[in-house]
């Protein structure tokens, strides 16, 4: 409820004006509680021919004519409007309230509350419901009793409020429970729901009956008398803890009163004192009883016509107030809020007939006030409302010009006395305070502004302001004119004088002394003057540098006083800084010397320099002068030893003269030493002399420093770092094969000579090692196929390639001779020299089998199955090396399929950088079996028997075998192969040269061996320095082949469904197991394999199926099946290719409502072959249609999404998800959705457009930063203009143009310099530009880029 609006003369009797009470203290507490709750709508009040204000009619079919007089329905109209009433328009019937809100109440409740009686004692349960289907969170509800009474406070004993929620059905359901009801609990109780800018409401009625054992007459005063603190139910529910504390009086004994007799027979006016007198604290429960119970209208004895509701009159203004008497004789009395009116000048009684007037004459607002007329025992009453006219300004401020320092006024008149007046500067309200500089002051009608003393500050825009308008004036503060009586004059000094300057002015100022433009503090030395208008700057004991331009400037003019000041100095030559006493300067030969020596004096000196008689110039030569006001210089360029010797120096002036002499020394670095010589040289070291240079400058050696280079190289590593005293030194840690070359430099205290010549290239070199990790590849029934790794250390002579040989197991082939035989290995004798000695054939090695599983166990007793590997005897690195087959690193098993052939062959060549070397001829002189023979060499007979030993070969048939788990049970069967316990395997004392050729491969057969022997098998690493120590396998190879059943080994990760997106290599490598070499067949879908879309290799031990590009054809069951003979084994890999989704279709706007707007939508036809994970929803307003998202990842086709801003219209889309993320496109809605606004539309007012362009202005500027090299850098600033502005990035003031080192970004007005992976070269001053029509501007930064360490 808001203020009574003043009623405007001239209203017509056709037009109505709404008068509204203002709101009482208990409805200010509602107001704050229940801020959303809509307003319901308000009666209309008739205003008359008269402008007075009458009630209004009723409706045509009450058959009634409008008396006035208020309805039993509505509260007495001196509640209407007055500021200490308790009851406000509308309140005494609910009904009323509820018609009135349903107007613009929304609709939240789906059970409301219903009206219940109940006997005292009694329980009951009022529930409310309200559906929460179209609601982000709980809504808020409250209960009430009567008008104010929050019923939250009052929980206890026998209130209880409960909340509950049903998830399936989304029903919030709110109890509130009382619990043995008293009497006093009957009355009107109202819920209110309110959720954002929602509200409903509902009221019901509680009647609480006495038992019906114990009938008892309904006492009103004890329904609704308020409970004190001593009674049992105190602060349950009692209902008056917002009205002032009181105590418990002792109830009156008398006579019982009837107090709805009292309320039948009373006015509506008198209902609020009754009920404060019984002590009736709900109100609104008393009026629904008093509605009930029907009683006459009595018609009024004493009053034909009462006053009207209200009247309304200007202040100042006269007003009549008429009153018609039903009987002229009765006495009458006026009163203006309760207080009798005395007939006065202000107040003048009227009759006319039976008319009763009261004339109030120059109306106030003190005469705003409820009035009553009492005829006899009656009365009516009415209300006054008096409007306050607008003050206006009847004389305008007027401009004005004044000086500094003089007072000045502004006066204006208004038309009230009294009013009030408000003063302005330059829009900012001026007001009197203790410390202002300006004054206000009233009288009558007029007002003014004061100020003393003026400054320039106080120019301005003044203006005052009242109800009724504003005036504003110009204030314009200048200065006076300024004269010179008596300006600076200019002063010569010598040096330590006291220099006084000396002015004056015609005006009392102040002001500042300023030496060369740079202003003069106060000091010991410098002093300055003011008294009155004469000004005055001292400086005691004068110095050089106080020679200049002085300038006096007066405070606040433009007006300057200049001198010059003169100070001279007799010229001095000043050598303190040179040390030495005879003035020696030293310089190296070749360097530049720029000796410069201090001078002084004033005015400036001439320079004279001079060596003997000869004068050096200021030319440009090798030796020349420089003069400079405080110093002179002698500049020799690239000195020599002849420029040794003495130079003078003269200076003079008008003051004096003064000389010097100073000795110049040249000094020089030593000659270069011969070049040195390289007298030994080692595997990495060497060792070198050299001798002393011929000239050591004229400084002693101090040593030398060494440095080696590559011979192919440029670059020289210097050696030592501490000098070198002796004239030999060892070089280390040299690259054996590499050819070097060593230089000497010479030191003296002067520095480092030129390097010598560089010694004659020379190479260490050394022997490889022996070859390591040797094991059985591969055995059929008449060949073994061996592999190993490339020795650890090859050397500096590189590796040339191999030599295997074998030999028997002692026992196994019968020997003419017993004696230790070698066979020849054919070979150049000076590629096998310094052959190393075997390995010990006893010495234990670690069995692995890389095919077979770990668990498999072979007797050490037995022969060497295939597949095993001896462990070298000495731990070491394995070195790689390219298998010949395929080109890649050497595997675990690799595929000898091609071992021994014209590929290996060739392959070998390539890894050795080397043509086929012809058969090794020759034999090998003084080899030491070591281990085998007892270390005694070996004589050239029984080489030669070794070599006319017969070669066994036979034709069979060759298997595989890669694990020798059947061969080591085929052993058992054999006698041949199994040894007994006690026996150690040894090999025979003949080797046999397995490879006429060397061989540079790591994998080789050896051929036409006799089924079920045993062998021995060792190999030799051969290079340019000679051969290595073989590698010997420690146990004998049985030469026989098992056959193995097939077996697919499939990946753990294949034995699920194998997911790829669209467009990704597949590449599948599966192991498998099986000999011979096992058959292998893809099927996909129950059909071969189209080896045009899907590639397929195999080898002995896997198969690889690559597809490069997968699509969604590519999806399907693949079954793999691996066969031997009649053996197979099979294994399936299911492939899904997965692509992102189609859009989703037809997305509809099912329902609009509210904020409000609810969106299905059907899943995508094609789901990219994977499940359809959630949608992303997006909106975009209709005017902008940017798009922001509304929720992501949800899995519904439904949604309603709210919050949508009234009056704008919206379109909606949708993207489908699947695991490869959102789809390419997204389905828009057809129509879009319109955010209406509910009740009243709102005519937009017309506005004038507002010009929105303005000049680019950068709101974030750049910042200087220190980036990394190697990791991105950013540069980043933000800048608003209208139109958009266009962005420049320069670097140096280079612009920035299709730079793959630099990318830009623009978002938002955020501006983005990326620089990718920045290098010391990018460092500056990057600055960005922006620009529009309207101007441009620019910021810049610098950038400093540090490499790590």
């Amino acid at each position: 409820l808001t203020a009574p609006s003043p009623i405007p003369k001239g209203k017509k009797k056709s037009e109505s004006v709404v008068i509204l009470p203002p709101p009482s203290s208990g409805e200010k507490e509602e107001d704050n509680s229940r801020k959303m709750m809509p307003t319901p709508p308000q009666e209309e009040m008739e205003v008359n021919e008269s402008g007075n204000i009458s009630s209004p009619s009723p409706h045509p079919e009450d058959g009634e004519e409008g008396s006035g007089l208020p309805t039993d329905d509505s509260l007495p109209d001196s509640a209407k409007g007055r500021k200490d009433s308790v009851w406000s328009v509308g309140e005494g019937s609910t009904d009323e309230i509820d018609k009135h809100d349903e107007s613009q109440r929304s609709t939240l409740f789906i059970e409301k509350p219903q009206s219940t009686v109940m006997n005292v004692g009694g329980d009951v349960i009022f529930t409310a419901k309200v559906e929460a289907k179209d609601l982000l969170r709980k809504p808020t509800v409250k209960w009430f009793k009567g008008k104010w009474m929050d019923l939250a406070s009052k929980a206890g004993k026998h209130l209880q409020l409960k909340e509950l929620y049903d998830r399936n059905a989304k029903i919030f359901t709110f109890e509130m429970h009382i619990i043995k009801a008293k009497e006093n609990y009957g009355g009107n109780y109202r819920c209110e729901v309110t959720y954002k800018d929602k509200f409903d409401s509902c009221t019901f009625d509680l009647e609480v009956l006495e038992s019906p054992a114990t009938p008892q007459p309904i006492d009103i005063r004890s329904a609704f008398k308020r409970s004190g603190e001593g009674q049992d139910d105190a602060g349950e529910l009692d209902f008056s803890g917002l009205l002032k504390h009181r105590e418990v009086k002792q109830e009156d004994t008398g006579p019982d009163i009837d107090v709805w007799e009292l309320l039948k027979a009373a006015q509506p006016s008198e209902y609020e004192k009754i009920a404060f007198q019984y002590g009736i604290t709900d109100l609104r429960g008393m009026l629904k009883r008093l509605k009930r119970i029907k009683r006459e209208e009595k018609k009024s004895a004493a009053f034909a016509k009462v006053l009207d509701p209200a009247y309304q009159v200007d202040k100042g203004g006269r007003i009549k107030l008429i009153v018609d008497l039903a009987d002229p004789t009765v006495d009458l009395k006026w009163y203006k809020n309760g207080q009798e009116i005395r007939p006065s000048t202000k107040f003048i009684f009227e009759h006319k007939g039976t008319q009763r007037m009261l004339v109030i004459n120059n109306c106030t607002l003190n005469d705003d006030a409820a009035y009553q007329v009492r005829a006899g025992d009656e009365k009516c009453q009415t209300e006054l409302f008096v409007r306050e006219l607008p003050v206006t300004i009847t004389k305008e401020l007027q401009d004005t010009s004044t000086y500094v320092g003089e007072r000045f006024e502004l006066e204006c008149e208004v038309s009230e006395e009294g009013a009030n007046v408000k003063w302005f500067k330059n829009g900012v309200e001026l007001e009197n305070g203790v410390r202002a500089r300006h004054r206000i002051k009233e009288d009558g009608l007029k007002h003014y502004l004061y100020i003393d003393d003026a400054t320039k500050a106080d120019s301005g825009t003044y203006s005052v302001m009242t109800t009724g308008g504003t005036s504003k004036a110009e204030i314009k503060v200048d200065l006076r004119p300024l004269r010179i009586i008596q300006p600076l004059t200019d002063m010569t000094v010598k040096l330590g004088d006291e220099i006084n300057l000396k002015c004056e002015i015609s005006e009392n100022i102040s002001g500042r002394w300023y030496k060369n433009a740079q202003i003069i503090q106060s000091s010991d030395r410098v002093k300055m003057y003011h008294k009155g208008r004469i000004h005055r700057l001292i400086i005691m004991n004068s110095l050089v540098d106080d020679e200049g331009d002085y300038t006096f400037v007066p405070e606040a003019y433009a007006i300057t006083l200049s001198a010059k000041v003169h100070v001279i100095d007799p010229p001095k030559i000043h050598l303190d800084f040179l040390k030495a006493v005879d003035y020696t300067v030293t310089v190296v030969s070749g360097n530049k010397l720029r000796l410069e020596i201090p001078v002084s004096g004033e005015p400036a000196p001439k320079v004279v320099w001079k060596r003997g008689d000869k004068v050096i110039t200021d030319s440009s030569g090798r030796i020349r002068a420089e003069s400079h006001p405080d110093h002179s210089s002698l500049i020799i360029d690239c000195a020599e030893r002849d420029d040794s010797g003495n130079y003078s120096i003269m200076v003079m002036n008008e003051a004096g003269l003064d000389s010097a002499v100073i000795k110049i020394k040249v000094v020089d670095v030593p000659d270069p030493p011969e070049a040195p010589l390289v007298t030994e040289v080692g595997e990495d070291w060497c060792i070198m002399n050299w001798e002393p240079p011929k000239y050591d400058g004229g400084s002693p050696i101090l040593g030398y420093f060494i440095e080696r280079k590559k011979k192919q190289s440029s670059r020289w590593m210097r050696l030592n770092f501490d000098l070198c005293r002796e004239h030999t030194f060892e070089p280390k840690k040299m690259i054996e094969g590499v050819a070097y070359e060593v230089r000497v430099f010479a030191v003296n205290a002067i520095g480092t000579s030129k390097p010598s010549m560089p010694s004659k290239a020379f190479i260490p070199l050394a022997v490889t090692s022996e070859p390591t990790l040797l094991a059985v590849d591969d055995v059929t029934d008449t060949t073994v196929t061996m592999k190993w790794r490339p020795p650890d250390h090859i050397g500096a002579a590189g590796l040339d390639g191999y030599v295997i040989e074998y030999c028997f197991e002692a026992g196994t082939v019968p020997d003419s001779d017993s004696d230790s035989a070698w066979t020849p290995i054919i070979t150049d004798a000076a590629q096998f020299r310094n052959l190393g000695a075997l390995t010990d054939s006893n010495e234990a090695a670690k069995l692995t089998d890389s095919n077979v599983d770990k668990s498999a166990e072979v007797d050490a007793s037995a022969a060497v199955q295939p597949g095993t590997v001896a462990a070298p005897p000495s731990s070491g690195k394995t070195t790689p090396t390219k298998d010949a087959s395929v080109g890649s690193e050497t595997k675990e098993v690799p595929d000898s399929s091609k071992a021994g052939g014209e590929g290996a062959a060739q392959k070998g060549k390539a890894l050795t950088g080397k043509q086929d070397k012809p058969a090794l001829p020759g034999k090998v002189e003084n080899i030491t079996p070591a281990g085998i023979a007892g270390g005694q060499p070996v004589s050239q007979t029984e080489q030669a028997k070794a070599t006319a030993e017969p070669t066994l070969s036979k034709d069979i048939q060759i298997t595989q075998d890669n694990r020798g788990v059947d061969a080591a049970s085929e052993q058992k069967e054999s006698k041949d192969a199994v040894t007994t316990p006690t026996e150690v395997a040894r090999p025979s004392e003949r080797w046999t040269v397995a490879n006429p050729d060397l061989t540079d491969k790591t994998r080789f057969t050896i051929p036409n061996l006799p089924t079920g022997a045993k062998i021995f098998v060792r190999v030799k690493a051969v290079n340019a320095a000679g051969a290595s120590s073989p590698r010997l396998h420690p146990q004998p190879i049985l030469v026989k082949e098992v056959v193995e059943p097939p077996k697919i080994r499939l990946p753990r990760h294949l034995k699920q469904t194998y997911i790829r997106r669209v467009g990704e290599t597949v590449n599948l490598v599966i192991p498998f197991q099986g000999k011979p070499r096992p058959k292998v067949i893809w099927k996909k879908d129950g059909v071969l394999v189209d080896v045009s879309q899907v590639s397929i290799r195999n080898s002995e031990c896997d198969t690889i199926i690559f597809i490069r590009k997968a699509a969604r054809g590519h999806s399907g069951k693949y079954e793999l099946t691996v066969q031997v003979d009649t053996l197979e084994d099979k294994a399936t890999i299911d492939i899904q290719i997965v692509d992102r989704p189609g859009p989703p279709q037809v997305v509809q706007i099912v329902q609009v409502w509210g904020e409000n707007a609810a969106l299905e939508w059907k899943p995508p036809k094609d789901n990219g072959n994977a499940a359809i994970t959630g949608y992303t929803i997006q909106k975009a307003d209709k005017k902008t249609m940017e798009w922001f998202t509304v929720i992501e990842h949800y899995q519904r086709t439904s949604i309603t999404i709210p919050d949508l801003i009234i009056g704008n219209e919206y379109y909606f889309r949708a993207f489908s998800e699947n695991m490869c993320g959102l789809s390419e496109n997204a389905t828009v809605t057809k129509n879009c959705a319109k955010i209406e606004k509910e009740g009243t539309p709102y005519k937009n007012p017309n506005y004038k457009e507002f010009d929105f362009s303005e000049a680019p202005q950068f709101t974030h500027p750049l910042i200087s930063t220190i980036a990394v090299a190697g990791y991105n850098a950013t540069l980043n600033c933000s800048v608003r203009g209208n139109p958009k502005p266009k962005i420049y990035w320069f670097k140096n003031r280079v612009l920035i143009t299709d730079d793959p080192r630099y990318r830009t970004f623009n978002s938002q007005g955020v501006c983005t310099l990326e620089i990718r992976k920045p290098s010391p070269y990018d460092g500056g001053i990057y600055s960005c530009k922006a620009e529009n029509d309207l101007g441009s501007t620019e910021v810049e930064c610098k950038l400093e880029v540090k490499v790590t360490q």
